[in-house]
């Protein structure tokens, strides 16, 4: 593989050697299902994907765990806000999450564990820490000894000494050294009994670092290729994770990538800070497939900084290549005859994933594309169609993609198309008759409602203009 990407332990871009030959694993971590997911919680799966689409196009069997936190603090306090089950409350939000990455065309994870699923596999992990001196109990909590660990530091590049006391428990007095963090919390009173679990060190729930790295070591195993998540994971979670695992004598994660955040305001969106811009909300501004091109068109480690103007205009961006997809389909047929990539959009991705240089590939072709539909050469236009399909495929942005199609069928979707036929009836029928006053009326009418309307040899066409 030509493969390049940034790994943040190493601080630098390296090349990608899968650890075993033709195959990939990876893990990335998913939501903690307190609440509805935002677009800056989705980016991370969105960036993510492209890169599952390319180790896949690239010819490696891909293994891609995305686990659900469904267990923590949060979400304890929201469903006790909310006077609803713990565990209801998760699960709600957990069929929102789903619901919302499948809208934006995320693909499914090809194991998708739950935290609550794995406490027999978390305990055995606590226990090889206890028994090799880098974990230790007390009162029915069991904390990771920061100290007993050389390493700890390593993947943030920071000195155990600076660090400040970990903030995962209501007190230090009991720990070794206040750095120490939580692998398993004790029962509370006034905690329902339903969130607690049987261990040797009495009942109690896992602590969040815990959750992963037992998650992946019974689905990847001991060391595995890519471990992802977003930037405000590196620490605590992800050193956290790193720290347990090795210190337990895996190899864990050989590449660590991070995603750059969604910022409104200047500020990390997030739910505490009420900042948030949720999916469902969004979609009903632009379509979704025009959400994800804008997620996906930055590079994935850059900050998004979310603006309604931005959005419109990567909407619009992306109605210029969907235009030029359809109009050539209509021309030349829709079945793609080659899946070749362009080498400038291979380059890009290889370049640690490169999209928005990968996106000027596609904008491109289509530059290509539109001019050889207005000189009609339909080899070029069948050239320029083919590799826009290709790499819009790779990115999971093809307008022919039935993913995309779908959301045409509910009933708005429905009335709107025989709504839009209906007008277009009359305008043909006014020209039929040669009242093109009329004509025109209706032309302008639907201009001024977003609807491009252009008459071609083969027959009546419309576009969305905005």
């Amino acid at each position: 593989m030509s493969l390049r990407l940034y790994d943040t332990a190493a601080r630098a871009v390296r090349d990608f050697t899968p650890l075993r030959a033709g195959q990939a694993s990876v893990y990335v971590c998913g939501l903690t299902v307190q609440g509805r997911p935002h677009i800056g919680h989705v980016r991370a799966a969105l960036a993510f994907d492209v890169l599952r689409r390319w180790l896949t196009h690239s010819g490696l069997d891909v293994t891609y765990v995305r686990n659900v936190t469904d267990i923590d603090d949060k979400i304890l306090a929201k469903s006790a806000e909310h006077d609803v089950p713990w565990w209801a409350w998760a699960y709600d939000n957990e069929l929102a999450a789903t619901r919302a990455l499948a809208v934006l065309g995320v693909l499914p994870p090809t194991y998708e564990p739950r935290a609550t699923g794995h406490i027999p596999e978390m305990v055995t992990l606590m226990q090889r820490l206890i028994d090799r001196g880098h974990a230790y109990a007390v009162d029915g909590d069991v904390y990771f000894d920061v100290r007993s660990f050389p390493e700890y530091g390593a993947l943030t590049g920071q000195k155990l000494e600076n660090l400040e006391p970990a903030a995962d428990t209501d007190s230090d007095d009991r720990k070794r050294d206040p750095r120490d963090f939580a692998l398993w919390k004790a029962h509370k009173e006034g905690e329902p009994e339903t969130a607690s679990w049987d261990t040797p060190w009495g009942r109690g729930r896992p602590g969040w670092h815990l959750e992963c790295s037992a998650m992946v070591g019974k689905y990847l195993g001991a060391e595995f290729d890519i471990h992802g998540g977003g930037l405000d994971l590196r620490f605590p979670h992800h050193e956290n994770e790193q720290a347990q695992s090795r210190a337990a004598g895996d190899g864990f994660a050989r590449y660590w990538l991070h995603n750059g955040w969604v910022t409104l305001g200047g500020e990390k969106m997030s739910k505490s800070l009420g900042n948030t811009a949720l999916v469902d909300e969004v979609v009903q501004r632009v379509r979704p497939v025009e959400l994800r091109y804008y997620l996906v068109a930055p590079h994935y480690r850059s900050a998004i900084e979310f603006t309604d103007t931005a959005l419109e205009e990567a909407a619009a961006g992306y109605r210029r290549i969907e235009s030029f997809v359809k109009r050539a389909a209509e021309r030349v047929g829709g079945d793609i005859a080659t899946n070749e990539l362009p080498d400038a959009f291979r380059a890009a991705l290889d370049d640690d994933l490169g999209t928005p240089a990968a996106i000027a590939a596609v904008h491109e072709a289509v530059r290509q594309g539109n001019t050889a539909l207005a000189d009609d050469d339909d080899a070029a236009v069948r050239a320029a169609l083919d590799a826009t399909r290709a790499m819009l495929g790779v990115l999971g942005l093809d307008p022919l993609d039935p993913q995309w199609a779908a959301g045409a069928d509910d009933r708005l979707g429905r009335a709107t198309d025989g709504l839009l036929a209906l007008a277009l009836e009359q305008r043909q029928a006014a020209r039929a008759r040669k009242d093109f006053t009329a004509a025109d009326a209706i032309r302008d009418r639907l201009t001024a409602l977003g609807v491009s309307v252009e008459d071609t040899p083969q027959g009546t066409r419309w576009e969305l203009t905005r």
